[in-house]
């Protein structure tokens, strides 16, 4: 025990969650997720998911509005992708899935198909779009069997 507390602690496959309808939220959680991948070489999967409130019965009725809302959102998790690999992360994996609530959508497909020993999100404080501020961290950090980090 003793020589356990002794060694530093590494993450090496962090995931941060992208919500873009918090920007400043998630904006901090990036930054913070990508300098984490760089500085110590770990593998960064940013995702996001579609969320099924995002999407009206109207626009599910109609592939055509269906497939640009998931093309959106590939680019936008991409952009992420492309500043990480500019900051200097070196293994970045863009992920985009879609489903119900976030959190289960995170905990169910993602974190089991990434593995990662860390998972990033911001706070939800700019724009509580999940119920109330802080909802999905909290749940995920509830949830979760990895650590999980909420930036405020």
């Amino acid at each position: 025990m003793a020589d356990e507390i002794n060694n530093p602690l590494f993450f090496r496959r962090i995931l941060i969650t992208i919500d873009e309808d918090d920007r400043p939220s998630t904006t901090r959680a990036f930054r913070f997720a990508m300098t984490m991948a760089r500085d110590y070489q770990a593998h960064l999967g940013i995702a996001s998911v579609l969320e099924s409130d995002d999407i009206s019965i109207y626009e599910s009725l109609m592939p055509d509005k269906l497939n640009e809302k998931r093309d959106e959102l590939r680019a936008i998790v991409k952009s992420y992708a492309d500043q990480a690999t500019a900051f200097g992360v070196e293994d970045v994996r863009p992920i985009v899935a879609e489903g119900g609530d976030v959190d289960d959508v995170v905990l169910q497909k993602i974190i089991p198909d990434f593995q990662p020993d860390l998972v990033v999100c911001g706070a939800d404080v700019d724009f509580a779009s999940h119920g109330r501020p802080g909802a999905i961290g909290l749940r995920l950090a509830k949830k979760s069997d990895v650590s999980v980090i909420v930036i405020r």
